[in-house]
């Protein structure tokens, strides 16, 4: 039986994950193809992960060092795919966790690592980056270990094996000084004597637990996961179990494992490696493929409950179809479609009016997704987000979020009042050399728009990570928008005389020069009600002048209205429209004549 290792990577971004995973497949000369050895790192992370700073899609790699298999599992770090953190520890038999050197274990490795301990993984800690200007192993192992400390780890997991190295230069040792070492086999040596092999019977009927799902364009949905028991043939009949428990037999199509970067045919995989399998066209994440003769199915993995909800539309604005590729009806249908192949945690519900009620996580599950589409080409509108209320013994019962904040201390007040103002309630507080951490519970309507305030409150030092709780009952009484919306009176390009007449009003989200429509949302005034406003107004010019006429006039600097602030102000009669170039706010009636027929058909 071949030697396998399955281990989980867990690091924060720019920690030198990619870096390392490099090295350890050139240096144990793991075959690749030319296309993938050429390009950049799969480990890396995509355009999204690397601005947000999070991982968000797990991938998986393989090197062969010797005789034994050694599976790399990538892990995402943040909360709101927390569904898939567990999924992807579930796979692994231990872990590697990588801290730069200079700056210690930081807050997003923390949800990763608790969640790896919880479940009794071996843990190798790889203090990175020791040829950075400013690195201080020593403090950062004394850091590491605190972290350790503090999410309650046993003596097993206390007793982690250390390794000093740099993943950039491909050199790995067992002090902190890079004269000593000579190539990575340190890294491999300690996955070798540290991770357990799987627990795997070959002998008992065929079990594996589906944990991923990806895409093929040639071969369909590829079910992703780690063989449990018994040995997978390529051809041979299985069964399928589904999360019903209902079974259907079908005959795998084509069975791979990982080698390098990619995926190879295989004839058979045994008990503790990782496959993919094609030929279940309605397979999903948790559910078991099993001997057909002895079906038995592995315990469920549960996949979030999605708890925000938003419609998507085409767009129907002036300026529809001018800067996407994709904008017709059918074009953002089957996108969407598409999506739930691979994220279990989306619903997509379509309605009869070419809109599609789309499901989800929480503002930046959905907000990514947005923005991934946008991206990609896709022009379309969005509507407010809003939570999905549950009926529970005849009481109306809200979703509830556990919000886990870590701040340095002097911004701690700024986070406890905007908390308070959103309903949150603290369940634990504590400092901790200079940075507090904060746990509150609050209802999911109250996170709406937070993220981009919790970050310019903390001066972009803040780290926030929150996770479902339960449905609960709605505290009532929201604070609804208590300002209006300036909007654009009429069509063309904004002019400096007429944003400046304007710009007392209120906010303005846009700058001079910009091509706007009439019925756009140009920015927010400074009382209740919305107000229709002329900013392509021009001066008229005459040949009369006076003495300093036009000097003492200054114009503000426009609030930059991103993917996320556009979703958290809009009311419910205004949409997003997102296209490739640009996000906009506009009414969903655009002309003041168009809004006074819809109010009065509702009334009548």
């Amino acid at each position: 039986m071949p030697k396998i290792k399955n281990i989980a990577i867990i690091a924060h971004v720019d920690h030198g994950k990619t870096t390392l995973v490099d090295a350890l497949l050139r240096q144990s000369k793991t075959q690749m193809k030319k296309e993938v050895a050429e390009q950049e790192m799969i480990m890396d992370s995509n355009e999204l992960e690397r601005e947000r700073g999070i991982t968000i899609f797990s991938k998986n790699a393989s090197v062969q060092y010797g005789d034994t298999k050694v599976n790399i599992i990538d892990t995402p770090g943040h909360a709101d795919f927390g569904g898939e953190v567990e999924r992807v520890l579930s796979m692994a038999d231990g872990c590697l966790l990588l801290i730069d050197a200079k700056e210690g274990p930081m807050p997003q490795t923390r949800f990763v690592l608790k969640k790896a301990l919880e479940m009794g993984h071996k843990i190798i800690v790889v203090i990175n980056k020791i040829d950075k200007d400013g690195a201080r192993p020593q403090w950062a192992l004394d850091a590491t270990l605190e972290l350790f400390l503090e999410l309650g780890a046993g003596d097993h997991s206390l007793d982690f094996p250390v390794i000093y190295g740099s993943g950039r230069a491909g050199l790995m040792g067992l002090e902190p000084d890079l004269s000593k070492m000579t190539d990575i086999t340190p890294v491999f040596e300690a996955i070798i004597q540290h991770i357990p092999s799987p627990i795997v019977d070959i002998t008992k009927p065929l079990q594996m637990l589906v944990t991923s799902i990806s895409p093929d364009n040639f071969k369909g949905r590829l079910a992703v996961g780690r063989v449990w028991n018994g040995v997978l043939k390529a051809g041979q009949e299985i069964a399928h179990i589904n999360r019903a428990g209902e079974m259907k037999k079908y005959r795998i199509v084509s069975l791979m494992t990982f080698a390098g970067l990619g995926k190879i045919e295989a004839q058979e995989v045994q008990a503790g490696d990782i496959a993919a399998v094609a030929g279940i066209a309605d397979v999903t994440i948790g559910e078991t493929i099993a001997d057909p003769e002895n079906a038995n199915a592995l315990p469920l993995i549960s996949i979030e409950e999605p708890t925000i909800k938003m419609t998507f539309m085409i767009n129907d604005s002036p300026f529809a179809g001018k800067e996407g590729k994709f904008c017709t009806s059918r074009q953002v249908r089957e996108r969407l479609f598409k999506e739930l192949e691979t994220d279990v945690a989306l619903r997509v519900e379509e309605t009869d009016k070419a809109q599609w009620i789309v499901s989800g996580r929480g503002e930046l599950h959905l907000a990514i997704l947005i923005e991934r589409m946008r991206r990609e080409g896709f022009e379309f509108a969005v509507s407010r987000p809003q939570v999905i209320m549950k009926e529970i013994n005849g009481k109306k019962m809200t979703p509830y979020e556990k919000i886990f904040i870590e701040t340095p201390e002097q911004y701690q007040g700024a986070v406890m009042q905007k908390m308070g103002l959103r309903k949150g309630e603290v369940k634990e507080m504590r400092t901790h050399n200079g940075i507090a951490f904060l746990e509150f519970l609050i209802p999911t309507k109250g996170l709406f728009g937070y993220r981009s305030e919790f970050l310019t409150d903390t001066k972009g030092l803040g780290i926030m990570n929150t996770s479902f709780h339960e449905y609960m009952p709605d505290p009532g009484n929201w604070k609804e928008r208590d300002r209006g919306s300036l909007i654009a009176s009429e069509s063309g390009k904004t002019n400096f005389y007429g944003l400046i007449n304007v710009q007392d009003r209120g906010v303005l989200f846009l700058d001079h020069g910009i091509e706007i429509y009439e019925g756009q949302v140009v920015g927010q005034n400074s009382r209740s009600e919305d107000i229709r406003v002329n900013v392509c107004k021009e001066k008229q010019l005459s040949n009369m002048r006076s003495k300093g006429e036009g000097s003492d006039e200054h114009f503000d600097k426009p609030k930059n209205m991103g993917l996320e602030d556009a979703l958290e102000y809009i009311g419910d009669d205004e949409l997003v429209e997102v296209t490739p170039a640009n996000v906009r706010i506009r009414k969903l009636y655009l002309t003041e004549i168009a809004e006074k027929q819809a109010k009065r058909a509702d009334k009548g």
